[in-house]
């Protein structure tokens, strides 16, 4: 791997997972030497990173973390619905009906995931990304695959401005499991409504329980 594309690996996912909050001053020298890169490659990652949004300009001082607004939340959700749904119909058109029977199936039984010892439900969190891959493999759109895997960077900072309780957690996972069984039944339209009722609860859960940045 490239020192640039090292660096920005580590940055970004410092940013998603809250490692590096919001404000927070990305000096060059002192990045450089806790990602062990020199200044050029550094200077190529946090480029990328201004592009994606999770960070901008400070005024000559370098650049900050990007913080994360309900306004924000609200432009994010409106574009993840777009983007979502349709991709939701186009998998259910274009899709491995078994792969998603498979994932329906694993939804159901998410519960142990969310309740377990891992206070993180990493493993839960890992099947929902499995999902999320399956339908951008199944929609065989190489421009709308990429900017939902662009979009759900920022999902997944949003994520962890809402408490994440056991209980909506559970409701999320049948969300998705209704999503992942239109999708197998090769029901595009409601596949589509599916993905819209998750959306709609998400959004009010977050809202919910955000705490401002």
């Amino acid at each position: 791997m490239r020192a640039s594309d090292r660096a920005y690996a580590a940055l970004r996912d410092d940013i998603v997972q809250w490692r590096l909050l919001p404000g927070t001053l990305l000096a060059e020298v002192e990045q450089s030497e806790r990602l062990g890169v020199s200044r050029t490659p550094l200077r190529e990652a946090l480029g990328r990173l201004t592009a994606e949004g999770l960070t901008t300009a400070a005024g000559g001082r370098g650049v900050v973390v990007t913080g994360i607004s309900l306004e924000d939340i609200d432009e994010l959700f409106e574009l993840r619905e777009t983007l979502e749904g349709r991709a939701a119909e186009l998998a259910a058109e274009r899709g491995n009906p078994d792969d998603f029977a498979q994932l329906h199936g694993e939804l159901l039984d998410a519960t142990a995931l969310i309740s377990g010892d891992d206070p993180a439900r990493n493993d839960y969190y890992a099947l929902v990304a499995r999902l999320d891959a399956a339908i951008d493999s199944a929609v065989s759109n190489t421009y709308l695959a990429q900017a939902m895997r662009g979009l759900r960077v920022h999902l997944v900072r949003v994520r962890r401005l809402a408490a994440d309780d056991a209980v909506r957690l559970a409701a999320a996972a049948t969300e998705h499991a209704a999503i992942a069984e239109a999708i197998a039944d090769r029901n595009p339209r409601l596949a589509h409504a599916a993905t819209t009722v998750h959306l709609h609860r998400s959004l009010s859960h977050i809202k919910a329980t955000h705490t401002p940045q």
